[in-house]
């Protein structure tokens, strides 16, 4: 008989959908070819490090409500640093949002933002305040760049570029309208709360992945750490997966293995699509100084770098003198250079030492899809029934986020609920 549901992939979205079933009470078998879960967003150990680092360093907001829940779920006490919006760029814009009802908060914040004229503060409130009478809709082939043709070089340079690049990882030039739009909507302008940033205070591993994963062990699902799929076959109630029979599939790896089981199940245009998504790298640069070193703020942005947002680990994660540095839609740059061009950058900014004790490099080469304008994103439901594709790159109106891939798994399972 086949054994209720299997999921491929322990990432975000994977999980997100392995507990929105367990919480139905309905079985689970959690493939993953890594022995440790949480994809592209999990704990790394490296040498010359102390104490676990995450393979990207990454920020939530309090916009992301399903990451959140997820969280609390399996950590009901997570380790995290929760403030009102800020944004620091050193030796530029800086802005802090008040206490007041969205979305006046965030227009007071524009309005008092240090660093830019007067001229350029109008031009920023009259940017959302216009967008937002227009419902936040643009035509689909809009790029942010046509988007911001009102907007000053500097603001474009210090506000939207690094807003921008910081949540879709994609160059302005080509980078969809519609979902900045989205973003900034649904950050910005609903609730006060939900521009709030959240820096984890404990590696990423820690913080949702290994608790989901002891959750669901403990609720009795089959747990396959370190466990490829290398075979996926239809049968007459199911699916075979490396030859254990299951009643339904939520796919839920990166887009070129799901392509894989795409053909393996006749959905030629479904491999074709999935295929053809486009990609981006992120490259973090982590540098280990001396503990005495700390920056003014827990995370600065570099504007006319390499560099974009750096974090200061000893401030968020008691890891004294450890910085990371993220670089988004990073460029194909040998780590050895990149490294030395990012501790050039921050000796020269922010008056770090010239030379760290220890450096290191992660470069996601595709660590998410390119958010272009008029990009056609798979749909979770496929054509084979029973087979659901979860991961932040399926149709959403959001970028390739934590709380895209989450969105992703939880609707998954309900679309997966909802069958007789």
């Amino acid at each position: 008989m086949p054994q209720g549901v299997a999921i491929i992939g322990a990432g975000w979205a994977g999980l997100s959908a392995a507990l929105t079933l367990s919480r139905h009470s309905i079985p689970v078998t959690l493939y993953e070819a890594g022995r440790q879960p949480g994809g592209r967003a999990r704990s790394v150990n490296l040498p010359g490090f102390a104490g676990p680092l995450d393979n990207g360093q990454h920020i939530l907001l309090g916009a992301y409500h399903q990451t959140l829940d997820l969280i609390r779920t399996v950590n009901p006490q997570p380790a995290w640093h929760r403030t009102r919006l800020q944004l620091n760029i050193a030796g530029g814009l800086s802005l802090s949002a008040p206490a007041l009802p969205a979305p006046l908060h965030s227009l007071m914040a524009l309005l008092n933002a240090k660093g830019l004229s007067w001229q350029e503060r109008r031009q920023a409130i009259g940017f959302m305040w216009r967008w937002q009478r227009r419902g936040f809709a643009v035509p689909g082939n809009m790029t942010v760049d046509e988007l911001l043709t009102s907007q000053s070089e500097r603001l474009k340079r210090e506000l939207w570029e690094p807003l921008c690049l910081a949540t879709l990882n994609t160059p302005l030039t080509i980078a969809s309208g519609q979902v900045f739009l989205n973003v900034l909507r649904d950050s910005l302008t609903r609730k006060q709360t939900d521009s709030d940033l959240i820096i984890p205070g404990c590696d990423l591993g820690a913080l949702f992945p290994e608790p989901a994963v002891r959750y669901l062990v403990a609720q009795g699902h089959d747990i396959r750490l370190g466990t490829r799929v290398t075979h996926i076959s239809r049968q007459d109630n199911g699916f075979l997966v490396n030859g254990c029979a299951h009643e339904h599939v939520i796919c839920a790896t990166a887009p070129w293995h799901a392509a894989t089981f795409a053909r393996q199940l006749s959905m030629p245009e479904l491999a074709n699509q999935l295929q053809t998504l486009g990609s981006q790298a992120i490259a973090t640069v982590w540098l280990q100084y001396a503990a005495q070193v700390r920056l003014p703020h827990m995370m600065t942005g570099l504007t006319g770098t390499l560099s974009q947002w750096v974090f200061d680990r000893g401030q968020s994660h008691d890891q004294p003198g450890l910085v990371a540095v993220v670089i988004s839609a990073a460029p194909a740059i040998d780590n050895s250079t990149l490294a030395s061009r990012v501790s050039q950058e921050l000796h020269q900014h922010l008056g770090l030492p010239a030379k760290p004790d220890h450096v290191r490099v992660i470069c996601e080469q595709r660590a998410t899809f390119s958010c272009t304008a008029a990009l056609q994103r798979p749909d979770n439901i496929t054509p084979v029934p029973g087979w659901y594709l979860a991961g932040d790159y399926t149709a959403s109106p959001y970028p390739a986020t934590l709380e895209a891939a989450c969105q992703s798994g939880v609707q998954c399972a309900i679309h997966l609920l909802r069958q007789p």
